[in-house]
């Protein structure tokens, strides 16, 4: 598996190659549109991006946990998760690139 980590600066820069936008304007364009998927997830919407996957927010329940050392029972309390359902297409993209 490679160590590589795509960034907003990457984002930024195939935006400003691709799309001829200023690189501040490509950087602000970047930004913006992840600002806009952080709020709708914030407000529990769901995020659809075709052919790419959905995010959304779980709320998941107070539970018990166990401490795997001690065997002691924590309690967790109750929060919101962010999840990721990636589409049928990037599945298939993703395992197609596994066949090297």
């Amino acid at each position: 598996m490679s160590d590589k980590t795509l960034t907003r600066m990457n984002l930024s820069e195939a935006v400003f190659r691709a799309v001829g936008l200023s690189r501040n304007e490509s950087a602000q364009l970047v930004e913006r549109v992840l600002e806009l998927m952080s709020d709708a997830l914030v407000n529990g919407e769901q995020v659809k991006i075709s052919s790419f996957g959905t995010f959304s927010v779980r709320a998941k329940t107070a539970r018990v946990g166990r401490n795997p050392k001690t065997g002691e029972e924590v309690p967790i309390s109750p929060r919101r998760v962010l999840t990721f359902r990636p589409s049928h297409l990037m599945k298939d993209t993703v395992a197609a690139g596994n066949r090297d």
